[in-house]
């Protein structure tokens, strides 16, 4: 059996990380899904608490023939021993699956393979362009799986990043 490890902010999870995760399903038994900056919410970067995004993602890959375990990651300022702090928070794993460098870096030096996935659509499906949408009342929809726009909807997170976005400037 293969257990792989994807870690994202998920802000919010979108059709390109479900992408990443159909085609980890091809290598893997059992995929968890780390939750990165599970301890900020409530910010424009950061809108969903860690518990939202396991709703989004749980929900989301619902259909999917993979287990799958939704774990938050806390931020932790120390990179030297992230990779330690990661396999605290986690099932074991195998693999893990990432694109950032910095993490492809931790991990290798921690002596973790390191898989890279093709990502889809990185130009549109990126959380910044759906937070933007978001915020400015676009279609952003279009670009995240129905149990996504359900869980925003039960949350009122369409408020929520709005509001947070918000400033009280004056144009100065």
């Amino acid at each position: 059996m293969t257990r792989g490890i994807y870690i994202g902010r998920f802000q919010p999870f979108h059709d390109g990380h479900y992408s990443v995760v159909e085609r980890i399903a091809d290598d893997v038994d059992e995929l968890v899904l780390g939750i990165g900056s599970a301890d900020a919410s409530h910010a424009t970067r950061n809108p969903f608490t860690a518990g939202e995004r396991i709703m989004m993602i749980t929900k989301s890959l619902a259909g999917l023939d993979l287990v799958t375990y939704a774990v938050p990651i806390e931020d932790l300022d120390r990179n030297a021993v992230w990779v330690s702090h990661v396999e605290s928070m986690s099932p074991d794993f195998d693999v893990a699956y990432a694109n950032n460098p910095l993490v492809i870096q931790l991990f290798r030096e921690a002596g973790v393979e390191v898989r890279q996935s093709p990502m889809y659509d990185r130009h549109v499906l990126e959380g910044s362009e759906v937070r933007e949408r978001m915020i400015d009342d676009g279609d952003w929809e279009s670009l995240v799986p129905d149990a996504v726009v359900e869980v925003v909807d039960e949350i009122d997170g369409l408020e929520r990043i709005q509001m947070v976005s918000d400033t009280d400037a004056n144009g100065a």
